[in-house]
């Protein structure tokens, strides 16, 4: 599948070095990150070095190397959020569904994150799974937003 989906990207490059960006930009729109075997696929196609791809990989913020959980947990950093106390919002997450900022649970389920800004400073501090955004958030409402996942986990 994986393999299939590559090939169809390739289609619309030539296997220029100038290409590698969009290229990575397309695998990673398409399967959510860059798995390894990719890059080495990308590098063979446009003639380059697997150090170079994996290189520019990871100097652009913009490209995943793992992947993403199903449901991605983003708490805003900016000014309105930061004041009204997100930092104690992301350290209430973190220790409720035992993640750290940036890491992914092994079962894929979660990714925590953090973000400059959702602009939502009205509804300061926030956070937001996937689409959906949490304004207003104080410890004891992420206690109850997250409670349902432990107690989930503890039946299993």
């Amino acid at each position: 599948m994986i393999e299939k989906a590559i090939q169809e990207i390739f289609k619309y490059y030539r296997g220029n070095k100038s290409e590698l960006i969009p290229i990575l930009q397309e695998v990673q729109e398409s399967l959510g990150y860059l798995p390894e075997k990719v890059m080495h696929d990308i590098a063979k196609f446009i003639g380059v070095a697997e150090s170079h791809v994996y290189a520019v990989a990871s100097f652009y913020s913009q490209f995943r190397l793992l992947p993403l959980g199903r449901k991605r947990i983003a708490v805003c950093r900016g000014t309105a959020c930061h004041i009204r106390g997100a930092p104690h919002i992301l350290t209430t997450i973190e220790t409720t569904i035992g993640l750290k900022e940036g890491e992914t649970s092994d079962d894929l389920e979660y990714t925590l994150e953090t973000v400059a800004c959702f602009g939502c400073c009205a509804l300061a501090p926030c956070l937001r799974i996937n689409m959906d955004v949490y304004g207003e958030m104080t410890r004891e409402k992420v206690k109850e937003l997250f409670l349902p996942l432990n107690e989930g986990n503890k039946d299993e």
